[in-house]
C-alpha cells in the first residue's frame, strides 16, 4: 500500500519540543519533495515547511521560521519536522504530503498522510 504515515504528535507545554516523522510506505521518497501542512479547528490549512528532493532546499512559513527545522533521511525513507519553542497557536493536526521533486507550493500532491495531532497547552 502506497502511503505516508505521520507520527510523533502529542501534548506538550508551551516552550517544549516535538519531532514529527513522515514515513513513506510502498514507494521511495528520493524523488519527492515533502511539505508539512497544519490545520487548526475552524482555520484554513496552512503550509508550514517543505524540503525538496533535488538538493534538500528548505522552506518555512514566517510563523515557524527559526523554531522549526525540516530534514530528510532518504535511507530511512522518512522526513522529519523538529519543532522547538512551541506555542499554543501551533496547536493543529499536522499532515505531510508528497509532490514530485520540487517545493512548488501548489502541488499536485501525489500522497497525503492521515495527520497527527499536536496540542500545545499548559
Amino acid at each position: 500500500q502506497l502511503q505516508l504515515v505521520e507520527s510523533g504528535g502529542g501534548l506538550v507545554q508551551p516552550g517544549g519540543s516535538l519531532r514529527l516523522s513522515c514515513a513513506a510506505s510502498g514507494f521511495t521518497l528520493d524523488y519527492y519533495a515533502i511539505r508539512w501542512f497544519r490545520q487548526a479547528p475552524g482555520k484554513a490549512r496552512e503550509g508550514v515547511s517543505c524540503i525538496s528532493a533535488s538538493d534538500s532546499s528548505t522552506y518555512y512559513a514566517d510563523s515557524v521560521k527559526g523554531r522549526f527545522t525540516i530534514s530528510r533521511d532518504n535511507a530511512k525513507n522518512t522526513v522529519y519536522l523538529q519543532m522547538n519553542s512551541l506555542k499554543p497557536e501551533d496547536t493543529a493536526v499536522y499532515y505531510c504530503a508528497a509532490e514530485v521533486y520540487y517545493c512548488s507550493g501548489s502541488g499536485p500532491y501525489d500522497y497525503w498522510g492521515q495527520g497527527t495531532q499536536v496540542t500545545v497547552s499548559s
